[in-house]
């Protein structure tokens, strides 16, 4: 008697059953009491035939006998579950071998089950019922758990592997390396001041951004080397001697990579700069044009660490040291960096003992050339450091100090102060044709008193020369409506307004065209990409948004004869750079007033378009 089975659902397809047995009669009765129960049922009678068989119908069970022509069924099953489809797939092994053995050797080759003959046809399908049931809560647990290993290891926003993945495959990496003796590298990304892309945006489309971004690294990298093991599925790794690459978000605007099997620190050094140029690529979002550049921290294991919260240390520390460099760079960690976060510190009290003094800030002036009139139309204001061990310390270290210790307003005021100092002492040379460039910080822009705070600064300094601010993108972006409030009241005090480094952030014509400003300053660095085509395209697009906007230009770090040609060439009507005049002191910027600059910016040719 065979027991009856209800069938499936209609929703539902019935399950597929592969019988493989080298005897007609045994497939007979079984596809009889299967097909008897709702199954559906498909037939080989070797063993190559149902492997064939397997990978044409994919079945939801094998029933499967143990002596057969051509593969037995041991090889039969240890084929299958080799094959993608057939790892989950139960499998029914039926052996005239009552022995421990045989049963042993079944299951070694995969079996899920197994059945003595002569086979009881029927409590076959209830069986088989319970096998496929027990299946089906098998990969529902199994679907649960991979959605739980994504949700504990992947970050949900650009699918890529999460903090927590990082340090198991750091510490997996730390492992290989000390066993096989190897050597790896980890690179830290950081977005420089994604924070000026991010204000404007909204969380939403900076999410978006982030997602790109991933995207284009992703796929970048994978054209030097593929991602590395998922360290869940613990692969034989001594013989994994090909370069991989792992790309993983941890969070915010940071991304990390574990770099293996690279020859040496050159090939990493690589690696870094493949990184720099993909990210430094202009992105069209939101109906703007946005350029991201990046920050990157390099250690080396075994040799800069041989554990892995040492190597992230390492790693950390070479990637201030980057920003403090500049930014848009990388940096490789040494042992010069070990104390560095204590020369931080040390460099802060420093700074905060140089603005109570005369002897160690001052100001240089860097002149800003007309290149129709060959004068000097401007000037933009430097604040320079001399500390008294150090030597010179650059604005990009120092500044970014001022704003994190919360000095950047009292270096602010003292910026002010000085250039009042060095104006009333070169008063008679001065003249309101020039115009006098100063930087604000965006901490300077969001103090609530800042409108009268600074119309009371810059009142004396009006009175002999143009008074222009400079102010980044982010600023004006973060909060627009208190922005346009501010912009406006300088505008009335009967200040001038710039955006520094244009196109390097929101880059959007729409805030032009709503927001007072004067001047675009084009960023030193499209200006040192001017030798190719793709900086020369960046550099022409910003020309055309200040043409149609009715907006001065002046392009920053112009430092060569070509690169002045061709900005000449373009119509950018204000030249400022080591090539026409270096920063100096204003009594020296006086003695070149009467100078014609034109012999510097003559001998055009076409090769400059």
């Amino acid at each position: 008697m065979v027991t009856e089975i209800p069938e499936v659902a209609s929703a539902t397809p019935p399950a597929k059953i592969l019988v493989c047995d080298d005897d007609p009669t045994v497939r007979l009765l079984a596809r009889e009491c299967l097909e008897a129960a709702g199954l559906v049922v498909v037939e080989a009678e070797d063993g190559r035939q149902a492997l064939d068989a397997f990978r044409e119908h994919v079945p939801d069970l094998v029933f499967l006998d143990v002596d057969m022509p051509e593969i037995n069924g041991f090889g039969v099953c240890r084929q299958i579950r080799e094959m993608s489809a057939g790892r989950d797939v139960p499998i029914l092994i039926a052996t005239g071998s009552n022995d421990n053995a045989s049963i042993d050797r079944g299951f070694e080759a995969g079996a899920t089950q197994y059945k003595t003959k002569p086979i009881n046809w029927s409590l076959l399908p209830r069986d088989i019922r319970y096998m496929l049931r027990a299946a089906r809560a098998f990969n529902v647990l199994k679907a649960q758990q991979a959605q739980l290993i994504q949700l504990a290891y992947y970050d949900p926003l650009t699918g890529l592997p999460n903090r927590r993945s990082f340090l198991e495959r750091l510490k997996k990496s730390v492992r290989e390396a000390q066993a096989f003796n190897r050597e790896f590298a980890l690179l830290m990304v950081d977005l420089d001041n994604f924070k000026r892309i991010h204000d404007p945006l909204g969380e939403a489309l900076s999410n978006r951004l982030l997602t790109i971004i991933a995207d284009r690294l992703q796929q970048g990298l994978a054209n030097i080397a593929p991602p590395g093991p998922d360290p869940m599925e613990y692969p034989d790794v001594s013989k994994l001697v090909t370069p991989t690459l792992d790309l993983i978000r941890p969070g915010g605007d940071e991304f990390n990579i574990i770099a293996r099997n690279f020859a040496g620190a050159e090939a990493i050094a690589g690696i870094a700069d493949a990184v720099l140029t993909l990210l430094a690529e202009p992105l069209i979002f939101s109906d703007n044009k946005l350029v991201v550049t990046a920050s990157i921290g390099v250690a080396m294991a075994p040799e800069d660490a041989s554990e892995a919260d040492a190597l992230v240390r390492r790693a950390n520390s070479a990637l201030q040291a980057a920003k403090l460099g500049g930014r848009s760079r990388y940096q490789f960690y040494d042992a010069t960096l070990a104390d560095d976060a204590n020369r931080k510190l040390q460099l802060e009290a420093d700074l905060r003992a140089a603005l109570d003094r005369t002897d160690q800030l001052f100001m240089a002036y860097q002149p800003q050339i007309d290149t129709e009139t060959g004068k000097i139309a401007g000037m933009e204001a430097l604040a320079r450091w001399n500390h008294p061990d150090l030597g010179p310390i650059s604005p990009g270290v120092f500044a970014p100090l001022a704003e994190e210790s919360g000095l950047i307003n009292q270096l602010g005021d003292w910026i002010f102060k000085r250039i009042e100092q060095d104006f009333k002492q070169q008063q008679q040379h001065l003249s309101q044709d020039l115009t006098i460039s100063i930087n604000l910080s965006p901490l300077q822009f969001t103090q609530a008193d800042f409108t009268q705070t600074l119309a009371t600064n810059l009142e004396s300094i009006q009175a002999i020369t143009k008074v222009e601010l400079e102010l980044t993108e982010g600023v004006l972006m973060s909060d627009t409506s208190d922005s346009l409030l501010k912009l406006n009241e300088l505008r009335q005090l009967g200040i001038r307004l710039a955006i520094d480094d244009f196109g390097t952030g929101y880059s959007s014509l729409s805030y032009l065209k709503d927001f007072p400003v004067q001047t675009l300053k084009i960023d030193r660095a499209f200006v040192k990409n001017l030798g190719n085509d793709s900086g020369k395209s960046i550099v022409r697009a910003i020309l055309a948004v200040a043409d149609a906007t009715k907006l001065t230009v002046v392009a920053e770090g112009v430092e060569t004869r070509d690169q002045a040609q061709f900005l000449t060439h373009q119509q950018c009507r204000l030249l400022q750079g080591f090539w026409l005049a270096e920063p100096m002191a204003l009594s020296e910027v006086v003695k070149l007033l009467d100078d014609d600059f034109r012999p510097r910016l003559q001998d055009l040719s076409a090769q400059a378009t």
